[in-house]
């Protein structure tokens, strides 16, 4: 599996651990081996331009997920990685671009009182999600996406040995489960 992070953002960001998420949720998802994933932190006014460009609103969001190729999510059962006789044979899956503004992203957790690394992980989860074709406009779509992201990150704190009491849970107990403030795909 293929993770790039690149930080233009000119905030310090644990780029490895964060590699470490991507991995993480893509293993957990069951996303083919030979994907390739490109998480994109940048600053304020690059998000601005990007917002403004692909969802038409004013000011910085804290993450937009750029899918590239049509997905097929393995089906119950089906084994890692299995492709349908109907996909096109590819050597490599761009799963596309999650890009994620660490200065919004670093409000929102002082907002919610948590760690910045915390909200990052759950920004990058999240576009995540967003490549892989879950949404969240409607309640059963909000549902499934929130519990998902809630047990990837439960999964990767627990995974490094850290307390399962982090962000979600507190963000979730102080704002009612509400989604990053643009949640919606970019481009698409």
């Amino acid at each position: 599996m293929s993770i790039e992070i690149a930080n233009e953002s000119g905030v310090e960001v644990d780029e490895s651990l964060l590699a470490g998420l991507a991995r993480h949720v893509l293993d957990d998802m069951r996303v083919h081996p030979l994907a390739e994933l490109s998480v994109l932190l940048v600053d304020e006014q690059a998000m601005t331009e990007l917002h403004v460009r692909w969802m038409g609103e004013e000011g910085p969001t804290d993450v937009l997920a750029f899918p590239m190729d049509e997905l097929r999510l393995p089906q119950p059962g089906g084994s890692h990685g299995e492709r349908s006789s109907q996909e096109p044979e590819v050597s490599e899956v761009l799963l596309g671009d999650v890009v994620i503004c660490p200065q919004v992203a670093a409000a929102q957790a002082a907002e919610a009182d948590h760690d910045v690394q915390d909200e990052i992980d759950l920004l990058c989860t999240h576009g995540i999600l967003h490549l892989l074709g879950y949404d969240h406009a409607e309640p059963e779509e909000h549902a499934t996406m929130f519990g998902l992201q809630d047990r990837l990150l439960a999964s990767w704190r627990a995974e490094r040995g850290a307390a399962t009491d982090g962000a979600v849970e507190h963000r979730a107990a102080k704002n009612g489960s509400a989604p990053p403030s643009d949640a919606a795909e970019g481009a698409g």
